[in-house]
């Protein structure tokens, strides 16, 4: 199996395409150009399909080294004669989401950090420290009970369940360390998480905004709507792709197109009324552009507010537990010494 191209290699090698084929340069030469710069066999590959007669896009999804998004959107451009638009669209889509990947490390990396180191300190509270208290009520002719009772039995419990405990978190590393190396196994999960997950919240907006850019491309380039979302279709999965073909039979129902991307959901009714507006004005096209860059702008800061809300959260969370497990302990214990003072 070929290597997948990564979203840096998909948005530099887009960038450099369209601005060679902008420069008048072939599309075989010029991915003989890029093959040189970016090296493997994929470009390579590419390069002789083209030369050989194929199309861009079908030579992409051959080489199944690309996503359904670039190949489908790249068809898209073709079939409209904007190719060039086409590849700087996908520049700016995965630089985009790079960005995002970016900003996502660095907003899920501390507090998982934190959280580890929290979920440590609540652990060494509960085996070993709970009992140092629990023999110091032993002295004073009490016991643990209530909430600090429970927990100690919790922490006597993990204390003989370390060693299954331990076997669980190297089997989770070795999980971990698979899908990161392996993917097929990524692959598969990303399927199982796409079908459950992949068409709510801010998967929704970012589906939707791919979704209005291909049509934006397929209305400037004067391509048939019912086409348009034929292959639009194509780019999404799961509700998303029903949502295209309810708006497909709504369109050939003769309904407009504003009223048939509300009808069927494909997009908000704002931007199905700025879509109308921009209709009535001989402007669909560019108004369906606009559209596709405030859905991606919404869908971006969305997913930026899920990251944000992670780390006051877990903050929240942690600090209730050690101050539940401090206070569940020292308010008998204050009890206990003003009674006998």
């Amino acid at each position: 199996m070929r290597k997948k191209a990564t979203q840096e290699e998909i948005a530099g090698q887009s960038l450099e395409l369209s601005l060679l084929l902008h420069a008048g340069v072939g599309t075989g030469e010029a991915l003989s150009l890029l093959a040189e710069e970016w090296g493997g066999e994929v470009l390579e590959v590419l390069a002789e399909r083209v030369e050989a007669g194929a199309a861009l896009s079908a030579a992409l999804r051959e080489s199944g080294a690309f996503p359904a998004y670039v190949c489908g959107l790249v068809e898209t451009g073709e079939r409209t004669g904007r190719t060039e638009q086409a590849l700087a669209a996908l520049s700016r889509y995965y630089e985009g989401r790079m960005r995002l990947g970016r900003q996502l490390k660095k907003a899920v990396l501390y507090p998982a950090v934190m959280l580890g180191l929290m979920l440590v300190v609540i652990g060494v509270l509960l085996v070993k420290v709970l009992p140092i208290f629990d023999s110091v009520y032993a002295t004073l002719g009490s016991r643990l009970s209530g909430a600090a009772g429970g927990l100690l039995a919790l922490g006597r419990w993990l204390e003989r369940s370390m060693p299954a405990l331990w076997t669980i978190l190297a089997l989770l590393a070795v999980a971990a360390a698979a899908c990161a190396v392996c993917e097929p196994v990524r692959a598969v999960l990303l399927a199982v998480w796409h079908r459950r997950f992949g068409d709510r919240g801010v998967s929704r907006k970012l589906n939707d905004a791919r979704l209005a850019q291909a049509l934006a491309m397929g209305m400037a380039g004067g391509l048939p709507l019912e086409e348009t979302l034929e292959l639009c279709a194509g780019l999404l999965e799961g509700g998303a792709r029903a949502r295209c073909q309810e708006c497909r039979r709504r369109l050939e129902g003769g309904e407009r197109l504003s009223g048939a991307l509300s009808g069927s959901g494909l997009l908000p009714p704002r931007s199905c009324r700025l879509l109308e507006l921009g209709q009535r004005g001989g402007a669909g096209d560019r108004a369906m552009e606009k559209i596709a860059g405030d859905l991606m702008e919404e869908g971006e800061e969305a997913l930026e507010a899920v990251a944000g809300r992670v780390e006051p959260a877990l903050v929240l969370v942690c600090s209730l537990l050690v101050g539940l497990i401090l206070l569940s302990v020292m308010l008998p214990l204050m009890n206990i010494m003003a009674a006998i003072g």
